[in-house]
Parts: structure tokens; C-alpha cells; sequence
């Protein structure tokens, strides 16, 4: 009972809030880590964690039954899930993946601004750990035991501040990153490469076109990086 109540008092314990220059500092960061070409073909299996993650939350919170969850090489995923083909519950479903890691951001940027920094990491590796049973190919197990791994060494070896440091840095590239995903999405369907996206999907299911939607993602992800922003800088 004494450890458990250790580590609860651990994570729940709360961190000074980061001076402003700090914040600024892990925003470039993330930011270079996402327009720089060659970081960007590594970061964004992160993004994709997130994506396909969302999907999942959203069709279990949605009633349906989750049937597995695949993260491939080429930065692509597959969520897999039962249930009605149609209906509100498939519309959040599939609504969720481009809008997942920016809501998951606002929610890190609302931790990080109340000071629960180590938390905010915990709660990260809980949802990776959730995330690591519904995965079903060896890349995608891989993909989030490394990711898992790099969390937990920063909540392990880092002093509190630089374990705040270190969520900044996550909670500014969930933000960033989410609208680049939306805009090389439209740039994949002006190809007319990507007919099964998630637009696309939702286009098929509720009559409004695919230019929509994408619009829709794009002002989700742009909220929430403004919001959070303001939270975090204000």
C-alpha cells in the first residue's frame, strides 16, 4: 500500500509551470521535427499512433466493437471495427482520426498548463499500453513499444522540470503535426490517390463532399493549437 500510495503522490504531484521561453524553445523543436523532410519520415509514425488510437477510442465510446488496430511502415494505418456501416457512430469514427491528435494535444496542453506534467507522461503510457493490446502486425508492435519506450525513459530518468520539458514537447507536436496530416491528405486526394480516405469515407456517408470534411479537420486541428496555445502562453 505504501508504493501505490508513492507512486500515486509521483504522478499526481504537480510542477512549477515552465518560464515561457522554455515553451517557446520545445515549440521549435517540435516543429522541426515535423517540417524537417527527413525527421518527418520517423515523427510522424507518432502521428499515426495517435490517428489510428483516436479511431479506436471513438468506436468503442461509440458502441462498436473494435476488431484490431494495424500501423505499417509506410506511415499508414488500418482500424478495424464492427459494427452498424453507417449511422452516427461510423460518422465519429472515422471523423476522429485527423481531429485525434489535436484533441489529444489540447487535453496534454490542459495537464501541462495545471502543472500535472509527470501525469500527463503516465497517462501517455497508458494509453500507449491500451493501445499495444488491440495492435495486430509486428511493425505496428514495434512502432508503439519504441514510442512506449521513449516516454518511459523520459518519466524515468528525467528531473520533474525536464520531465515537463519533455510533455511540452509532446503536446506541441501533437498540435503542430495534426494540421500537416490534414493538408497532405487533401494534397493525396488532388491526386486522387487517397478515394478510401477518411473524407472520403464520410463524404459516402453523410452526402456532404470530401472538401468538407477535410475543412473540418483542418479548423478542429487549428482550434485546438490556438486554444492550447493560449493556455500554455497566455
Amino acid at each position: 500500500m505504501d508504493l501505490l500510495a508513492g507512486f500515486w503522490a509521483r504522478i499526481t504531484a504537480t510542477v512549477p509551470a515552465l518560464p515561457s521561453g522554455v515553451l517557446l524553445a520545445t515549440a521549435a523543436v517540435a516543429a522541426l521535427l515535423i517540417l524537417s523532410p527527413t525527421l518527418w519520415q520517423l515523427t510522424r509514425h507518432v502521428v499515426t499512433i495517435a490517428h489510428e488510437g483516436a479511431h479506436g477510442v471513438v468506436a468503442l465510446a461509440a458502441g462498436r466493437r473494435l476488431s484490431g488496430i494495424r500501423l505499417h511502415s509506410d506511415t499508414s494505418g488500418l482500424t478495424l471495427s464492427a459494427g452498424r456501416p453507417t449511422g452516427l457512430g461510423m460518422v465519429l469514427t472515422c471523423a476522429a482520426g485527423y481531429t485525434g491528435p489535436a484533441l489529444f494535444g489540447l487535453g496534454a496542453a490542459a495537464l501541462l498548463a495545471a502543472g500535472h506534467a509527470v501525469g500527463l507522461l503516465w497517462a501517455l503510457l497508458g494509453l500507449l499500453a491500451l493501445l499495444l493490446v488491440q495492435i495486430r502486425n509486428w511493425y505496428g508492435l514495434w512502432s508503439v513499444l519504441v514510442t512506449g519506450g521513449v516516454v518511459f525513459a523520459a518519466t524515468w530518468a528525467l528531473p520533474p522540470n525536464g520531465q515537463a520539458a519533455f510533455a511540452a514537447l509532446a503536446t506541441w507536436f501533437l498540435l503542430l503535426a495534426a494540421p500537416r496530416t490534414v493538408v497532405e491528405l487533401q494534397r493525396a486526394r488532388r491526386r486522387r490517390g487517397a478515394r478510401d480516405s477518411d473524407a472520403d469515407q464520410l463524404a459516402r456517408l453523410t452526402g456532404l463532399p470530401g472538401l468538407v470534411w477535410v475543412a473540418v479537420f483542418l479548423l478542429v486541428d487549428v482550434g485546438a493549437l490556438a486554444l492550447s496555445a493560449r493556455w500554455l502562453l497566455g
